[in-house]
């Protein structure tokens, strides 16, 4: 059976069908997937360092502007009136004394241990020593050698040159080497009879924050037995960062608060400011003599104070403007027309999160870059011919 005309016309419309959807394939496979991106490529800006008027070399871009670069503006903040740093609690080393041994001997006995309250003059311990025999019987010998000597028969000769009676000099010698030895002027007053055991006394009022007299115990003279301190005025030792050292002064009044009596608020002043400067981290210790009644502050506690302090300012920058480059931070100010200045800043503490307090190297008004900042400081390296 022979096909009719119609299925001729059926198989050359799907012939044509058929070849109009090859080259469709063919044309779309020819074409090239990266052209349409090579269209958005954006060039690089150039970068070079140019000389400025007065020698200076500041970073200059042509072409495009670098996507995404935004500055900010260093502004100018009031600092808060109250400045508050940390320290410690300590003893006033002028409220400190100690007691000496100024023998050789040994300790026969103590009266006092650690933490104890004491009064000046007060019985501490006991030391036995031939030497203060020696010294007393010499003494004994000298004021019985004056009696004789005032006598009518022996007032001539007895006297030395410049007037001077010498039985009475020899008590005089005798009574400074018994003060030099540690006896106070009531024993030595109270002295009858040479004894090799004498009574070291209290120089000072306070608590005893050291003992290393042990019963018993050989000493040697210099050897240090107790150490006494007084808390009616302590020290509190706290660290500032330089940059804040021109709002402190000596005499400045302040309030201290500690965890250990946290609703109690205790007054003094700064007495000294340290004449040096940490290196590591770049702090500084001031010295504030506080009040402390009853005694409640104790050494080693800590302690924080706030010193009323004059206006002053600040200048603040994001810092996300900051580089830190070659241990040191730079920052790249916006001068205009495609030009930036590479400057180094100091920076201190600043309680604002995201913001850096800049001490040197910037002033109030100036634009500095923000967002792209590290790229912008490695087209510096690059212009200068640089590894970033």
């Amino acid at each position: 059976m022979q096909p009719s005309h119609n299925d001729h016309r059926l198989v050359r419309a799907k012939l044509r069908w058929l070849c109009a959807a090859m080259f469709a394939i063919a044309v779309s496979g020819c074409e090239s997937p990266t052209h349409g991106h090579a269209a958005t490529d954006t060039p690089a800006p150039v970068p070079q360092l140019v000389t400025q008027g007065d020698g200076a070399k500041v970073l200059q871009m042509t072409g495009p502007r670098i996507p995404g670069l935004s500055t900010a503006e260093v502004t100018r903040v009031a600092l808060p009136g109250v400045l508050e740093a940390s320290g410690q609690v300590a003893f006033d080393d002028q409220r400190v004394s100690t007691i000496v041994s100024r023998v050789a001997g040994r300790i026969d006995a103590t009266r006092v241990s650690q933490w104890d309250n004491v009064r000046r003059g007060e019985q501490i311990v006991a030391l036995y020593s031939p030497d203060f025999m020696t010294a007393e019987a010499e003494y004994l010998q000298a004021q019985t050698t004056a009696k004789l000597s005032s006598a009518p028969a022996f007032a001539t000769s007895a006297t030395v040159a410049g007037g001077q009676n010498l039985g009475a000099s020899m008590v005089s010698a005798a009574r400074r080497k018994l003060e030099l030895l540690g006896m106070e002027e009531a024993d030595i007053a109270a002295m009858h009879a040479p004894s090799p055991t004498v009574w070291m006394r209290a120089p000072i009022s306070g608590t005893v924050i050291e003992n290393k007299a042990v019963r018993g115990a050989a000493v040697n003279p210099g050897d240090v037995l107790y150490s006494l301190g007084t808390l009616d005025d302590v020290w509190i030792v706290a660290n500032i960062y330089e940059d804040d050292l021109a709002r402190v002064r000596v005499g400045q009044a302040l309030e201290a608060v500690t965890t250990a009596y946290p609703d109690q608020t205790f007054h003094g002043f700064i007495s000294r400011i340290s004449p040096g400067v940490d290196p590591n981290t770049h702090t500084l210790q001031i010295r504030c003599e506080v009040k402390n009644p009853g005694g409640q502050l104790k050494p080693e506690m800590l302690a924080r104070v706030r010193i009323v302090t004059e206006s002053s300012y600040a200048l603040v920058v994001p810092t996300e403007a900051l580089v830190f480059d070659t241990n040191d931070y730079y920052v790249y100010v916006d001068l205009g027309g495609g030009k930036y200045d590479r400057r180094k800043v100091e920076i201190g503490s600043w309680k604002d999160q995201g913001a850096a307090r800049v001490v040197s190297g910037l002033k109030a008004g100036e634009r500095v870059v923000v967002a792209e900042s590290i790229q912008v400081n490695a087209l510096w390296h690059q212009a200068n011919g640089e590894s970033s």
